[in-house]
């Protein structure tokens, strides 16, 4: 078995994987809240150092473990992959209904037809019944959500003003004065475990059980007129699709040179041999 090919095989494949997660990072460097995904390369001999004697052979014998290990090249492969949540830097724009979070960890909750999920794109409109909405119409909840079970937060036709303070309280004017008034907030919601989240589209985050998420009232987090941009480092990014794609050159003549070259030399030795 030629053991070299098999190796730079599984190389290739890793380095295919790499690309597709930095072509998704490049394909949402604009997009707001995004959070930038990574993949952890390893090898086949530093995991199985590490899980051999779990195996199942008899008497969980390191000599039993030691067959397979001989027979296995050291194969670089995607061992795992995590989600950046560092926080992106913060573009005023001036809109009333945009808003970010300065700090780490903090989601906006919204309703979707799939249940309750999470979103750091705090670009916000109104819909047609006055509801705080995101860009692709899923309903913004308040902070009462769990308590009343409201999943909205609504605006009146005459809420001219809209102002939010740091924790995400928000006020509106009263007609024909400059007073406002107290509305609803937002629902500033912190997983437990933010390892646990799962992308979903629409730059959502899917959780496992509501119970893993707590609503912070005072968060201290939220700036209005503010939208918060992708984590994403476009120029690393460009330079690890170089470094990658080098290394898929690398391993492709890796591979001709096993079955060319060396099978030409064997060929030839068995010939003269013969």
């Amino acid at each position: 078995m030629q053991t070299g090919y098999y190796a730079s095989a599984a190389g290739m494949v890793t380095q295919f994987n790499r690309l597709d997660t930095i072509a998704n990072n490049l394909a949402n460097v604009n997009t707001a809240g995004f959070k930038q995904d990574n993949l952890i390369v390893g090898d086949f001999m530093r995991l199985y150092k590490e899980a051999r004697d779990e195996l199942p052979h008899e008497n969980q014998t390191k000599e039993g473990a030691a067959f397979i290990n001989r027979t296995m090249a050291r194969a670089p492969q995607v061992v795992d992959s995590y989600t950046n949540h560092q926080v992106g830097q913060l573009q005023k724009t001036d809109n009333p209904l945009d808003f970010a979070l300065t700090k780490e960890g903090l989601f906006f909750a919204v309703k979707t037809p799939q249940g309750i999920r999470l979103t750091r794109d705090g670009s916000f409109t109104k819909n047609d019944e006055g509801h705080l909405v995101t860009k692709q119409g899923y309903e913004v909840l308040p902070n009462s959500y769990f308590a009343t079970k409201r999943a909205n937060i609504t605006f009146a036709t005459q809420d001219s003003v809209i102002v939010s303070d740091k924790n995400g309280q928000l006020s509106t004017n009263l007609p024909g004065t400059a007073s406002l008034t107290l509305g609803e907030k937002f629902l500033i919601a912190q997983p437990k475990n933010i390892a646990s989240l799962k992308k979903e589209g629409d730059n959502l985050y899917a959780f496992e059980d509501i119970k893993d998420i707590q609503n912070i009232d005072e968060s201290a987090a939220v700036r209005q007129g503010f939208v918060e941009k992708s984590n994403v480092n476009p120029v690393r990014m460009m330079t690890d699709m170089i470094e990658t794609n080098r290394l898929v050159g690398m391993y492709q003549k890796v591979m001709e040179s096993q079955m060319n070259d060396m099978n030409r030399d064997a060929i030839d030795k068995l010939a003269k041999k013969v």
